[in-house]
């Protein structure tokens, strides 16, 4: 009987140092993905953030990003976009390039966007 505890004893002890290091091994990258992330919005606003990338997408500095409704964290936003890149563009197109410039954001900060507005110059 004692030799089948320290048997038992010995596999848990096995599975657990496995399961420890897997988990150490698999993990790492996920921390490292947080790390960054938390340094990037110690930096800016998870609104600013949004700006920037909307401008760098989108080639313009005509934007305009709010967190809705008094949000301070951002996880709500609305958007104003004056663009030349949105010529000849319907306005389903016009959102679809501000969701892409945003597409890391939504995956985690930011919840949703409230409304959003994109003009072409000549149509401001």
């Amino acid at each position: 009987m004692r030799q089948q505890n320290s048997l038992l004893s010995t596999v848990i002890l096995a599975i657990i140092m496995l399961t420890a290091k897997a988990f150490t091994i698999t993990s790492r990258p996920a921390i490292a993905r947080l790390s960054r992330l938390n340094m990037s919005t110690e930096a800016t606003s998870i609104v600013e953030q949004c700006k920037l990338k909307i401008q760098k997408a989108l080639e313009t500095d005509n934007v305009t990003v709010t967190g809705a409704f008094d949000d301070p964290n951002g996880s709500h936003i609305a958007i104003q976009v004056v663009s030349n890149l949105f010529e000849g563009k319907r306005p389903v197109q016009r959102q679809q390039l501000v969701y892409k410039a945003l597409w890391e954001e939504l995956q985690g900060p930011v919840h949703a966007v409230d409304s959003m507005t994109c003009k072409t110059p000549s149509e401001v």
